[in-house]
């Protein structure tokens, strides 16, 4: 654990550093958009100076870095919010999306994973199909079918728009359905091909012909050791999986009108607006690093092999 915690600290120094270099050369004059067009050379030099951005890239840096530390991610250059709240504002938003699929993803993954593990023949034929189906699928096109099967036709839930849950946990609830089961598909289809293959290789195992042997149900080996022990490669796939939800749900979020981190991303790189991307950066290093953490300790949980090494 705490190798993974230096590294992860490493990586969100080094993502950091190369995003500010890679954004700080800018096709456009950040402080001409500010102040117009119109606006003198002088006062463009100015609000450039109070920006600080006379000074070196490394040296920007070097200070953005000494105040992000103490949890101070800078001001917005566009609408001068505090970037802290701004993000914090949008992150539960994203964050509602990221635990509904993977609550979503592991249990369905789970299910039809050891229902072909299992059951083989047809029904193995029949998920393997799905999955390559699911995998296949644009997301885009995915979400559009969603979208005008349960909420134009079916008018089950909003097409679009956000309800806090803090405003109506029924209304954050039909608000988010839609998008999570949007991210789903493609999430269900790979983890369940990778359970599927763990609960085969475990039932071939000589342990488990050994609980057959011994009379012991079937129903009891399935979900007391073969699924334990198939849990473990199928999670690694799930934490990988977090990495391309993130990606998703920029889309997702935009097509929705959800106001979350994804679409915050959008608006603000077309800006420019530096200390918000940053910020955005800095949480999707922490987000990864965490879920990649919170995997480790799943598998080392559930595999003691895993945990001793």
């Amino acid at each position: 654990m705490a190798r993974r915690i230096a590294a992860g600290t490493l990586l969100l120094v080094v993502i950091s550093l190369l995003s500010y270099l890679l954004l700080s050369i800018p096709d456009t004059d950040v402080a001409r958009q500010l102040l117009g067009q119109s606006a003198d050379q002088a006062a463009v030099d100015a609000k450039n100076a109070s920006l600080g951005l006379d000074r070196p890239v490394l040296e920007q840096y070097r200070e953005w870095l000494l105040h992000a530390v103490r949890g101070d991610l800078g001001t917005s250059w566009f609408t001068s919010e505090d970037v802290t709240q701004a993000v914090a504002g949008r992150l539960p938003v994203t964050a509602s999306l990221m635990l509904g699929v993977t609550l979503v993803t592991t249990v369905v993954a789970f299910l039809l994973g050891v229902w072909a593990g299992v059951r083989r023949g047809a029904v193995d034929r029949f998920v393997q199909l799905l999955g390559v189906v699911g995998y296949a699928l644009p997301g885009f096109l995915v979400t559009l079918v969603i979208v005008l099967v349960l909420a134009v036709n079916l008018n089950w839930f909003p097409a679009i728009g956000y309800t806090a849950f803090t405003d109506s946990p029924a209304g954050w609830l039909s608000t988010v359905t839609l998008p999570v089961l949007a991210l789903s598909v493609a999430s269900v289809a790979g983890v369940s091909q990778q359970v599927r293959g763990a609960v085969i290789d475990v039932l071939r195992q000589d342990y488990v012909r050994t609980l057959r042997a011994r009379g012991l149900p079937g129903s009891r080996i399935v979900l007391r050791h073969v699924l334990r022990n198939a849990s473990a490669p199928a999670l690694s796939v799930l934490g990988m999986q977090f990495v391309g939800l993130l990606g998703g749900a920029v889309l997702v979020e935009q097509i929705f009108g959800l106001p979350g981190v994804g679409s915050m991303a959008v608006t603000y790189t077309t800006r420019g607006d530096i200390p918000v991307i940053m910020a955005l950066v800095v949480v999707t290093v922490i987000g990864v690093v965490l879920s990649n953490l919170l995997v480790d300790i799943a598998i080392g949980w559930l595999n003691p092999k895993a945990r001793v090494s």
